[in-house]
């Protein structure tokens, strides 16, 4: 029986933290009985300003699977890589906290991991056989353009760099973020895709179910530029 821990990072989501969590709580109760023996749910809050904090330590009071670290600056990146390396578990990943992804692809994620030998599983909408749902056209083809700028210019194979939903044995962290996963933001999901791949790491590509959150915060231009900046600095850490 390997541990996990499953990272949330989280950024003013006052209206919906505690029911979406309660969600993830639930389903990781119903599959994986041996709860404080085995997972936790850690909300990983980089910087939220309005009730964030204080609804996740009254998650954490309520359920003891549940652990609130704060990150005090903005930034996914930032937040994995500080809930990761405090972690102690054999498994580490993340969700967003929408849960776009359909819950019941992170049993096939930790069955890759425990039981069929992968170093590293992630998410792909991009697959024939990946079903996306509600997704915007706009959103569909700025994430496929992206990917296809990321294989052409860094030489990588894999499909979905930005998917939120990742999972890893937690001892290739320290060398994947030595390697060039170091980004505090956004494309740190993509390095750690980036970095496996050039490190030799056995990587499960899994097809999901995704529903895309229409209330999403996310600046498509904004995001791509850093993205485009951040592509550049990694390309420097490629091996020859």
């Amino acid at each position: 029986m390997l541990t996990f821990d499953v990272t949330i990072p989280v950024l003013n989501e006052a209206a919906t933290l505690q029911r979406q969590v309660s969600i993830l709580h639930q389903f990781l109760c119903d599959h994986f009985p041996a709860r404080q023996r085995q997972w936790k749910i850690i909300i990983a809050d980089n910087g939220s300003t309005d009730a964030t904090p204080e609804l996740a330590r009254e998650l954490s009071r309520k359920l003891p699977e549940v652990t609130l670290v704060r990150v005090p600056e903005k930034g996914v990146g930032l937040a994995l890589k500080t809930s990761w390396l405090q972690s102690e578990a054999d498994i580490v990943g993340y969700m967003d906290l929408d849960l776009a992804t359909d819950l019941h692809h992170f049993i096939q994620a930790y069955n890759a991991l425990a039981t069929e030998g992968y170093d590293l599983v992630y998410g792909t909408r991009l697959h024939p056989r990946a079903k996306v749902i509600g997704r915007t056209l706009k959103r569909e083809v700025t994430s496929r353009v992206f990917n296809f700028i990321v294989r052409h210019y860094l030489g990588t194979h894999f499909s979905d760099g930005m998917c939120g939903f990742k999972w890893l044995k937690r001892t290739h962290v320290p060398a994947l973020i030595a390697g060039g996963a170091v980004s505090n933001g956004w494309f740190f999901s993509t390095e750690l895709l980036a970095v496996a791949e050039w490190q030799g790491l056995n990587i499960c590509e899994l097809p999901i179910r995704w529903t895309d959150d229409a209330n999403s915060k996310v600046n498509i231009p904004k995001l791509a530029y850093e993205y485009l900046k951040a592509m550049v600095i990694l390309k420097r850490q490629k091996p020859k």
